[in-house]
C-alpha cells in the first residue's frame, strides 16, 4: 500500500516507476497489490527511485540518526517480504546510508523453491550459520559458516536452505 501511494503522491505511473526500477508494469502492479512477494532489492531500488530511504518504504517511517545506528543482537526491525526469507533490517534508522546491511535467515521448509532476481550494484554475503545454495548467474554455489562472496547483483541470483535447516547471513547490499 505505501509503494502505490507515495508513487501515487508524486503522480508517477505505473509504467514510470517500473521502467526506472527496470521490471514490467505487471511486475510492479502484483507487488503493489500484494500479489506477489516483493524482493528486499526491489524496495531499496524502487525507494530510491520514489525519493525516499527505504524505511519509508517498509516501515512508514522516516530515518533521522546521522551520526550511528545501534543495533543490538536481535533486535534490528524484521520484514518479511518473500516467503522464504525474513531480513532483520541494520541501517534502517541512519539517514542516507550509502550501503543497506542485513540479516538474513532463510527457511529450510522452502529449500526446493528458489526466486531468482537481480537488482542493481553489488552485494556482500557471509554465511553464519546453516548451508546455504547460492545461485549467480547460473553457477551454483555451496557455502557454510564464515564462508563470503561478493558479486555483480545485476546477475540473476538466489539462493536457499540446505539439510533441512535454516541458513543465516549477513548480507550488505552497494
Amino acid at each position: 500500500m505505501r509503494l502505490r501511494g507515495l508513487r501515487e503522491d508524486l503522480d508517477m505511473t505505473v509504467e514510470d516507476v517500473a521502467s526506472k526500477c527496470g521490471i514490467t508494469p505487471d511486475e510492479l502492479k502484483r507487488y503493489e497489490s500484494g500479489e506477489s512477494d516483493i524482493p528486499m532489492n526491489f524496495l531499496c531500488n524502487a525507494a530510491n527511485v520514489l525519493g525516499v530511504e527505504p524505511l519509508e518504504l517498509f516501515a512508514g517511517d522516516t530515518p533521522n540518526m546521522s551520526s550511528y545506528w545501534l543495533v543490538r543482537k536481535g533486535k534490528g526491525p524484521v520484514i518479511e517480504r518473500q516467503k522464504a526469507y525474513k531480513y532483520q533490517a541494520l541501517a534502517m534508522g541512519f539517514k542516507h546510508a550509502k550501503a543497506s546491511p542485513f540479516i538474513v535467515t532463510v527457511d529450510p521448509k522452502m529449500e526446493n523453491e528458489m526466486h531468482l532476481n537481480s537488482h542493481e550494484g553489488q552485494e556482500f554475503n557471509l554465511v553464519l550459520k546453516g548451508t546455504l545454495f547460492l545461485s549467480i548467474g547460473g553457477k551454483d554455489l555451496i557455502l557454510n559458516p564464515g564462508d563470503s562472496i561478493y558479486f555483480d547483483s545485476t546477475q540473476p541470483h538466489g539462493m536457499r536452505a540446505l539439510n533441512g535447516e535454516p541458513a543465516r547471513f549477513l548480507a550488505i547490499i552497494f
